[in-house]
């Protein structure tokens, strides 16, 4: 438990950037899962819709340190070739 004023300013500050991050890293994998139904189902015009989609929100997402930005530069990439592997 914390015991100074300090420290009990930064749990009350942990437990708010938490919830943000927890809602964020919510959305980034929602978009997420909508590119990957799209490739699931072979619709190639809607998973580089719902890609257009989840490209900023990764990237913004490793900007802001929710996951790593070489995570999400992986993840983009990845996205990306499965995509284009539709075109085939």
């Amino acid at each position: 438990m914390a015991n100074t004023t300090s420290a009990k300013k930064a749990t009350r500050k942990i437990a708010r950037r938490t919830a943000v991050n927890k809602s964020r890293r919510t959305m980034m994998r929602g978009s997420i899962r909508t590119v990957e139904e799209a490739i699931a189902k072979g619709d190639r015009d809607a998973a580089i819709q719902a890609m257009k989609r989840a490209e900023p929100e990764l990237m913004r997402a490793g900007q802001r340190n929710i996951i790593h930005k070489n995570s999400a530069s992986r993840k983009v990439s990845r996205l990306t070739h499965r995509i284009a592997k539709l075109a085939k």
